[in-house]
């Protein structure tokens, strides 16, 4: 194959990866109601509470369920990007629709930029779910990672938590496969969250999945819904 083609056809790939991942994620299943989610887990292990003040980054298949968790003296800000907003407004659609509804008023959304995420002050925790890879593709700009983990840091209270869930890739392939499979190395995301003042505070292999050899893209038939994934908990001090 000449470079040309080369480019163009790695080109597709990548524009075909975005498209996939963002319909995919219009259609992501419901904590609440998908076993495989282990959405009853996963809560417990951010420590999610009746009353706490909860940030859903790319938000969708936990809304609800923190809805529910947190209750009606609590609050639920999701947060949708204004970059995937601009490119695929259908993702917004349901969780404006979850926010309309009575049964769950305590869900605020809002669609600032990755980079200003304007999230507010004292929150108890911030969850971002197959989305942390997402900052490092033209899926979120690429966004300047560094400081949305620092504007995250400083909108946390003194020993609020910061959760995140993705797709793993091979140890030791860092940012490599997060732009082609939509995978991120467990390692690389530690770095840079730990650089924002975070202490690793836990990780919990509840959604992981040997049997996945990470090399296909998370919305492959043989390995959609059924991906190597990990959860780690870090949190701020004081």
């Amino acid at each position: 194959m000449s470079r040309g083609l080369f480019a163009v056809a790695a080109a597709l790939a990548l524009a075909l990866g975005l498209q996939t991942a963002a319909c995919s994620r219009a259609k992501d299943p419901d904590a609440l109601t998908d076993p495989a989610m282990k959405g009853a887990e996963v809560i417990a292990f951010m420590g999610v509470k009746a009353g706490d003040r909860v940030a859903d980054i790319v938000s969708g298949s936990f809304t609800r369920a923190f809805s529910q968790a947190v209750g009606p003296g609590g609050k639920v800000y999701a947060v949708e990007p204004a970059e995937i907003v601009k490119a695929y407004p259908e993702v917004v659609t349901r969780i404006k629709g979850l926010a309309s509804d009575p049964a769950h008023a305590n869900v605020e959304v809002s669609t600032p930029a990755i980079d200003s995420p304007n999230l507010p002050a004292g929150l108890d925790v911030v969850f971002i779910r197959w989305s942390y890879h997402d900052m490092y593709t033209k899926y979120l700009g690429p966004a300047d990672v560094d400081q949305f983990n620092r504007n995250v840091f400083a909108a946390l209270k003194p020993g609020g938590v910061y959760g995140v869930l993705d797709h793993a890739t091979a140890p030791g392939r860092g940012l490599g496969d997060t732009s082609t499979l939509h995978r991120i190395d467990p390692a690389a995301v530690k770095r840079s969250v730990l650089a924002a003042g975070f202490v690793l505070d836990g990780e919990r292999p509840i959604l992981a999945n040997p049997a996945d050899d990470h090399s296909k893209i998370v919305t492959h038939r043989s390995i959609k819904g059924k991906t190597d994934q990990f959860l780690l908990r870090f949190r701020k001090p004081g």
